[in-house]
């Protein structure tokens, strides 16, 4: 089991009705515990239809601080690209992990997203000694705080939330050209009207997430599901020969 550093509980940050950028000062907290290597991390795609969830963690050197960091939410394309660059250049350690969308539907999107998030803290060099996640907690033998809305809150999250989104959208831009009608280039893998007409029109790829209701509605390619087109699975050949009689 993970040992929790200081509240065992999630923390809920206080809102405001100005938006407020993220801090150290949950960093700071567990280096002055004795922790010096404090891993943010967090993950983009949970919601996407197609292809892995992509997790990122990111220990920020204290001495070189990135300017700009926030909820990558919030951020243009061409910002996140700019401060993915400067936070690869300036930050102790980066890792990127992924789950892939057959693992998805074996398991589920929630434990998908918690096993790419330990494999990007499990790849970190040199190691994190203890981390901040975003709304999750994971099975890593390590002092961790929970965070909701954790790339909104601490900087070191918003920094994973950046590097994750950055390399997940490349992927997307990359797949893009293999699977063109589909419009990944610009949704991304998410359930635009572009993307959810592409799956009416031409049925999943193989990368979908079969187990997504959108996706699953379409997995007939076209045709109309009936139960009585099942084959028996007493008899298939006998079913077979009814079928296409």
């Amino acid at each position: 089991m993970a040992r929790t550093a200081a509240t065992p509980a999630a923390v809920k940050p206080g809102l405001s009705g100005q938006q407020r950028r993220p801090h150290t000062r949950i960093e700071r907290s567990l280096r002055d515990r004795g922790y010096a290597l404090v891993a943010g991390v967090d993950e983009v795609g949970r919601g996407c239809l197609f292809g892995p969830v992509t997790a990122a963690a990111v220990i920020l050197d204290p001495r070189r601080p990135v300017r700009g960091l926030n909820d990558s939410k919030q951020l243009s394309a061409e910002r996140r690209r700019t401060l993915s660059e400067r936070i690869r250049e300036r930050a102790v350690a980066v890792s990127v992990a992924a789950v892939d969308s057959a693992q998805i539907d074996r398991v589920n999107i929630y434990q998908a997203s918690r096993w790419a998030m330990k494999a990007a803290v499990m790849g970190l060099a040199p190691a994190a000694q203890a981390i901040v996640v975003d709304a999750l907690s994971l099975d890593v033998d390590m002092p961790q705080r929970s965070i909701i809305r954790g790339d909104a809150t601490s900087s070191s999250v918003a920094a994973a939330s950046i590097v994750a989104k950055v390399e997940r959208d490349r992927w997307m831009e990359e797949w893009d050209r293999v699977f063109p009608e589909y419009g990944l280039a610009s949704n991304k893998g998410y359930g635009s009207p572009d993307h959810l007409a592409a799956l009416e029109k031409y049925g999943p790829t193989p990368l979908h997430r079969m187990t997504f209701a959108p996706v699953a509605k379409c997995c007939c390619f076209g045709l109309v599901c009936d139960s009585q087109l099942a084959l028996p699975l007493t008899s298939p050949n006998q079913g077979a020969d009814a079928l296409f009689s």
